[in-house]
């Protein structure tokens, strides 16, 4: 796996960024595997990077009958958070939240996470209501989340409009600073990349689906 660094960039940049190689292939399958996973989303190529990276499994199929991210992974939000209301669900979105620190550095590719904070504002009682429900439960869990009141939540985010007057007025707002968004489909990218790249065999059904892939999802161009 070719890395990417602002030094790669420069030099692509003069040759017409003509160098790059196939981040991933899609390779015949072979006649047996350890693993073989269905989807190649998010969670699925995420699974085939770790069972490499963490346990030394290989030997790993990713099957996906459309194209690489073409699902529910290409139609996230983008927003990262945690502050989930049920014990298990913090847990779960917490342990996820720290992996997006660092993730873009542990691919080696720019998944374009912005940790700046996720602000969810209440426009009426039951939002209230809630809103703080929310908070003392991933406070139990042991996950920040905060309420601010609207002048608080106006100084967190100078634009917000918090006059009485508005048709839907501000109330407050539960806020993690800890929040953020990122681009999920990039991530997708970054993990078959990074599978591939530790032998992971990442299997299109379709037999144009990289084809249909926008060139930058093939050979990236703007990676640093």
């Amino acid at each position: 796996m070719r890395k990417y660094s602002v030094f790669a960039i420069a030099r692509e940049a003069m040759r017409g960024h003509k160098g790059w190689p196939e981040q991933w292939s899609s390779p015949q399958p072979k006649k047996s595997y350890d693993v073989i996973i269905v989807g190649a989303g998010g969670h699925g190529l995420g699974t085939a990077y770790y069972l490499a990276k963490e346990h030394g499994i290989t030997n790993v199929a990713v099957l996906e009958k459309g194209w690489l991210g073409g699902g529910n992974t290409g139609r996230n939000t983008t927003i990262i958070r945690s502050n989930y209301l049920y014990d298990e669900s913090a847990g779960i979105y917490d342990c996820a939240v720290k992996l997006w620190d660092g993730l873009s550095q542990d691919l080696n590719y720019n998944v374009m996470y912005s940790p700046r904070g996720v602000m969810m504002l209440a426009h009426n009682v039951h939002d209230v209501q809630v809103f703080k429900r929310h908070i003392h439960a991933n406070r139990l869990n042991g996950v920040d989340n905060e309420w601010l009141t609207p002048e608080a939540a106006k100084a967190y985010c100078p634009p917000l409009n918090i006059s009485r007057e508005a048709r839907y007025p501000v109330m407050g707002a539960a806020l993690q600073r800890r929040g953020g968004t990122a681009r999920h489909d990039a991530v997708a990218w970054g993990y078959a990349r990074a599978a591939a790249a530790r032998g992971v065999d990442i299997i299109l059904a379709a037999p144009d689906a990289v084809a249909c892939l926008p060139r930058t999802t093939r050979i990236s161009e703007t990676e640093a």
